[in-house]
């Protein structure tokens, strides 16, 4: 059962946006936690992700990002856009289109990207380790990618329970690589009125905690942090939840 407006007070809409090579799945800890809070979630599937059909050679940012933004736009009051991973680049780029319906955009140990830079483009200002062993391998037209079935574990997982971390590895899925080879386009019109916050996960070997800290330096927000891995929806769903909660309390700049 969803949540309820109390005594005719209009409750906060979060909408929580996956990561790469995941789905709506990865919030089903969290989503009767912010309910239970009197916080009414929507959770989709991007297209081509999840249990969504759509064809990845099909898939784009602009795809993603308009799909979110009319998400937004169907709701009765202004919305938290909360982004995971590779969701970060999608709810940046969703803003541009909805500004004044946003409440806030939340950085979930995210790809927060400037304007005219992308998510690999990104990527690139830590350098990998390299002896440590591939995360993912492409397809044989590069079109898409998977995860490697040891960095599910090793990379994205590292501090969930084994239980938890088994049913992520069941239910992750390829992942369209346009959308991170694609530029972003911010304004100070829009993506840059909306809120920020940034949920740093300390112990993420996926994004690495330098890497996040040069996101936020280049786009500064307000920043919190979770001891935890790069998937604290499942390895620390209550205390995601008390951070996510809150945003609530940010102000337009």
């Amino acid at each position: 059962m969803g949540a309820v407006a109390i005594l005719g007070v209009p409750m906060t809409t979060f909408c929580l946006i996956h990561g790469a090579w995941h789905g709506a799945w990865c919030w089903q800890r969290v989503t009767p936690l912010l309910e239970h809070r009197g916080i009414r979630v929507i959770a989709p599937d991007l297209p081509g992700m999840g249990e969504d059909g759509t064809a990845l050679s099909g898939i784009t940012l602009d795809l993603w990002a308009r799909f979110v933004a009319n998400l937004v736009e169907q709701q009765p009051e202004p919305v938290v856009l909360v982004g995971h991973s590779r969701g970060g680049i999608v709810i940046s780029q969703a803003s541009e289109h909805v500004p004044e319906r946003l409440r806030a955009l939340v950085y979930l140990t995210a790809f927060l990207v400037p304007d005219g830079a992308s998510l690999w483009s990104t990527m690139q200002q830590v350098p990998r380790d390299p002896l440590r062993p591939p995360d993912l391998v492409l397809s044989d037209d590069r079109t898409h990618s998977t995860l490697m079935p040891a960095a599910i574990r090793d990379t994205f997982y590292n501090t969930t329970s084994e239980e938890w971390a088994a049913r992520a590895a069941s239910l992750v899925g390829p992942e369209p690589m346009q959308p991170w080879l694609t530029p972003l386009r911010l304004s100070r019109e829009g993506f840059g009125r909306v809120p920020r916050a940034y949920i740093e996960c300390l112990r993420d070997r996926a994004i690495p905690l330098e890497l996040q800290r040069l996101m936020v330096a280049a786009t500064p927000c307000r920043v919190t942090g979770l001891n935890t891995d790069h998937s604290p929806f499942f390895s620390a769903p209550e205390a995601l939840c008390e951070q996510l909660h809150a945003v609530q309390a940010l102000k337009p700049s």
